[in-house]
């Protein structure tokens, strides 16, 4: 199976630990001297708005990636999942 880097962009990224989905494909990273694919990166959710900067970037490694299928990527790496949003007081969003 041949895949673009264009088809990648967008895709929705789903932890298989627990179901959630973590995010979307927004870069590729690649090894210049072999042309293979190291990892993909999600750009962290910006911050307030963007004013206050953005969440940190998620690498997953792509033997980490499990299936790619024609709108989401399967990830096995449970550490790629983002914990969940709390709220002012502490509770869960």
């Amino acid at each position: 199976m041949h895949c673009c880097v264009t088809e990648l962009r967008c895709k929705d990224v789903i932890c298989r630990a627990d179901g959630k989905r973590i995010g979307n494909i927004c870069d590729v990273e690649v090894d210049t001297c072999t042309g293979q694919v190291i990892s993909i990166i999600l750009y962290g959710r910006s911050r307030w708005f963007g004013l206050f900067g953005h969440e940190e970037d998620i690498r997953i490694r792509w033997e980490e990636i499990e299936v790619i299928g024609d709108d989401t990527v399967i990830v096995s790496r449970r550490p790629a999942c983002r914990p969940p949003r709390t709220g002012r007081y502490g509770e869960r969003r």
